[in-house]
């Protein structure tokens, strides 16, 4: 203490020193009491504020300051003593247990606040579930848009709409139709396969259906196209559901391979015949017919030079080893050992070789055979001069893969050709590095020389038929699909090979186009049939829904991500994007019978595909059309119960033309009348709640076309609200059966009835004392008593009024209580 008062002591006289010095400054303010007076006047301040009064004193004061503003202390005291601070529901604080009866009460407190609780909590984690559920569906629907309008593995953008939803006016409907003339044309097709299907029986031959198309269109690309496709199709197919199965199996990759190699061979034939009867002079054709002499003359245009390293064995005039390449690239087996046979001493060993060859189903040589004619192969023929000797046996023998015979393969045709001779089977696991098998050729042809090598994008066709024939199907028709021009071919291929079964499709079908196949030899690939089904149909289902239903047929035995039918799904998107109720599903007529519509035709439970689009229309908010549809499948409780809630929300609206609540009348007379005609199969309550609900939108369209008598005698008729005070009580006691709809509805009607109510008071007001209302403003028919008796008339209804409203079991809207007082004070 000592020391803390030496310190302020100190301060003190630094403080007073400090003043002396600045006396003679003018520049600063003169200070009037130097620091010890400011502490006495502090000490005295602070001894007034710190004397204490008497309780009662403080009161009286208190209670003077805020009696003068009109407060009342004692009972603002008593209601802030009441109030509590807790933000949540608390548990109470416990009592005594010699308590009894604070303790039964206490525990059923915390019983009935734990329970609140609970419910609150799992309230909001039931709306924050549900929340995140609607959010996910939501972006699971557009996520499938946005993938739908990609194209390809590289995420090429085909089109994407600002505005993902599309309504019918953003439709260019001056155009009957948005199919251009092929499209049309694969679509006539579709629809006859479809109807033959349909029938049963057997299936037409989908590939012949659209080669006659091709060959209508006088392009030759896409006729050539067709025919590649019709050959890799012509393949004995095994029975099994499993595509994947049949494709990798053995004998079905050896049919592939063949009929590949057919169709190079009969392309390369057709192409020797053009050059020789295009130069027929420089060809000197003749002789017996066949494919020896063809050759001797197609030899004569192409060999016009002699190609230094060639054997010297001729056979008429010309060397024997392209003779018989040339023979073996037409596919004419027996011609090559025709002209090998003639030259057998100088081939020495070779014609056998070739012999068993030819027989050979496979088109191979036996396991000591090959051993043998490879031997042959590495000691004398590899270092060979002749190109043409050195391709054949590469040919016969399967040797050296790795060599591209640039002589001979001169194009990409020949070259393709001479590596699916090569391709081997049954290959041991040691030897795979010395053959060529069909997964190696894959790998070959789309990873390692791919779409660059090819120069897919100025040669589609070209690459296009390098995966063909590779048997590659998914990435042929993946490709195929990026081109615009293309992508209209592209479509019926897939869907060829998908009616035959030849057609790879992944289970997860939220993939994109080609994906890779979770399970298979070589790099199987895997495409999204349906996926490109939307992507082909978005162009027209707007304007041709016909035509998109033809293509949706097609997905009828495949499944959705929650098990559902994929042709139900998207007839359900297609009907709700293009609102072709009519067109698609039918028509109710007003005698109760559905006119069918373009799905009866598939011989589907239509009922349960329109029950099925009903369900999403109202899940995604189309009431409107919910009803219509939930009409149109008979399923009439949900009629009732959607048309119940839609009309309480519009009811005491004013009726106005083209509005929501117009529409809404219209549909609920004409159910009414036939619903009451013909019967329904909903509930009494719910019909009832509908049949109310009509009749008070008709009380209100009295109102608001002021015909007051007619709306009363139609309120009086529903016997919802009293109009006596005999009657409150037995109202009271009907207003709780009543349905929620029509609960929501007495704040208006109870308005509604009261400004009706001053309508009357002001004409009767107008009147003379003993002239009674006319008949068509009055409310009860004895008009004896002239106008005094209608105001005491008038003002008995509007108690009656407001004792209901007070009495009443509901929440009524802040506003309406206050409105009705202050009508029934203006009538009163």
């Amino acid at each position: 203490m000592d020391a803390e008062g030496r310190n302020l002591r100190d301060l003190l006289q630094q403080a007073e020193q400090l003043t002396a010095d600045m006396q003679g400054e003018d520049e600063l303010p003169r200070i009037r009491r130097n620091l010890r007076q400011m502490i006495d006047v502090g000490e005295k301040i602070h001894s007034k504020v710190t004397h204490t009064t008497s309780r009662e004193t403080a009161d009286v004061k208190a209670a003077l300051l805020l009696g003068s503003k009109g407060y009342d202390l004692p009972k603002i005291s008593q209601r802030l003593q009441t109030l509590s601070v807790a933000k949540t529901f608390e548990p109470l604080e416990p009592v005594r247990d010699v308590d009894i009866q604070s303790f039964l009460r206490n525990e059923r407190e915390n019983a009935i606040l734990s329970v609140i609780e609970e419910s609150r909590k799992q309230t909001f984690a039931d709306v924050e579930t549900n929340y995140f559920e609607t959010m996910e569906n939501e972006w699971e629907l557009e996520k499938q848009r946005i993938l739908n309008a990609l194209i390809g593995t590289g995420g090429e953008v085909l089109s994407l709409a600002e505005d993902t939803e599309t309504s019918i006016a953003e439709v260019d409907l001056s155009k009957r139709s948005s199919l251009n003339n092929i499209e049309m044309a694969y679509a006539r097709q579709m629809y006859k396969y479809n109807e033959k299907v349909i029938q049963g029986g057997s299936r037409p031959n989908i590939v012949e259906m659209f080669v006659d198309v091709s060959k209508k269109m006088e392009d030759q690309t896409i006729e050539e196209v067709w025919s590649m496709v019709h050959h890799i199709t012509e393949v004995p197919l095994i029975s099994s559901e499993d595509a994947l199965v049949m494709r990798t199996s053995r004998n079905s990759e050896i049919a592939f391979v063949n009929q590949a190699r057919l169709y190079l061979e009969t392309s390369y034939k057709k192409y020797i015949q053009k050059t020789v009867y295009s130069n027929l002079q420089q060809a000197k054709i003749g002789g017996v017919p066949g494919t020896v002499n063809l050759i001797r003359s197609f030899l004569n245009i192409t060999l016009t030079t002699r190609i230094p390293g060639l054997e010297e064995i001729y056979v008429d005039n010309q060397p024997v080893w392209p003779l018989i390449y040339y023979c073996l690239r037409c596919g004419d087996l027996q011609a090559a050992l025709q002209i090998s046979n003639s030259v057998t001493q100088q081939l020495q060993e070779f014609p056998s070789f070739l012999l068993e060859y030819v027989q050979s189903p496979l088109r191979s040589l036996s396991p000591s055979s090959a051993s043998q004619f490879k031997l042959l192969y590495k000691r004398s023929v590899r270092t060979s001069p002749d190109p043409y000797k050195r391709a054949v046996y590469c040919l016969i023998g399967c040797c050296d893969h790795e060599d591209d015979h640039r002589d001979v393969a001169v194009k990409i045709d020949d070259y393709l050709w001479l590596k699916l001779c090569q391709v081997q089977w049954d290959v041991p696991a040691s030897a795979h590095g010395e053959s060529l098998t069909l997964a190696h050729l894959q790998k070959l042809m789309y990873e390692e020389y791919g779409e660059t090598y090819f120069n897919a994008y100025q040669q589609p066709i070209l690459y296009f038929q390098v995966l063909l024939l590779t048997c590659q199907l998914e990435a042929a028709v993946e490709f195929l699909s990026r081109l615009e021009s293309l992508r209209v071919h592209a479509m019926h291929i897939a869907i060829a090979f998908y009616e035959l079964n030849l057609l790879l499709i992944p289970k997860d079908l939220q993939t994109q186009l080609l994906s890779a196949a979770s399970s298979g030899p070589g790099i199987a690939k895997r495409l999204n049939f349906v996926r490109l089904i939307k992507m082909y149909t978005r162009k027209f289902e707007m304007t041709d829904p016909r035509e998109a239903l033809q293509y949706f047929y097609l997905l009828r035995g495949l499944k959705g991500q929650h098990g559902e039918s994929l042709f139900v799904s998207c007839i359900s998107e297609l009907a709700l994007e293009t609102r072709e109720y009519e067109l698609l599903l039918g028509k109710m007529e007003p005698d109760g019978c559905r006119k069918a519509g373009c799905v009866e035709k598939f011989q589907v439970n239509t009922s349960k595909i329109i029950e099925f689009i009903a369900k999403k229309a109202e899940d995604t908010g189309l009431f409107e059309d919910a009803v219509r549809l939930y009409d149109l499948c008979k399923v009439h409780e949900k009629v009732l119960q959607i048309m119940n809630k839609l009309m309480s929300q519009v009811v005491s609206q004013a009726p106005a033309v083209m509005s929501a609540r117009d529409r809404l009348r219209s549909a609920a007379i004409s159910i009414a009348e036939r619903y009451k005609l013909q019967g329904h199969s909903g509930s009494v309550p719910a019909a009832g709640t509908f049949y109310l609900l009509l009749d008070l939108m008709t009380f209100f369209d009295l109102y608001h076309s002021k015909n007051y008598q007619k709306a009363i005698d139609t309120m009086q008729q529903l016997k919802i609200i009293p109009f006596t005070p005999d009657d409150i009580e037995t109202k009271i006691s009907s207003f709780r059966l009543i349905a929620e709809e029509v609960q929501r509805v007495f704040p208006d009607v109870l308005l509604t009835v009261m400004a009706i109510l001053q309508a009357q008071y002001k004409a009767a007001r107008l009147q003379t004392a003993d002239q009674p209302l006319p008949m068509s403003q009055r409310l009860f028919d004895d008009g004896g008593g002239g106008r005094h008796a209608d105001v005491e008339y008038l003002r008995k209804q509007a108690r009656t009024l407001i004792t209901f409203a007070g009495m009443l079991p509901y929440r009524l809207p802040g506003d309406t209580n206050a409105r009705l007082v202050q009508m029934e004070v203006l009538i009163s």
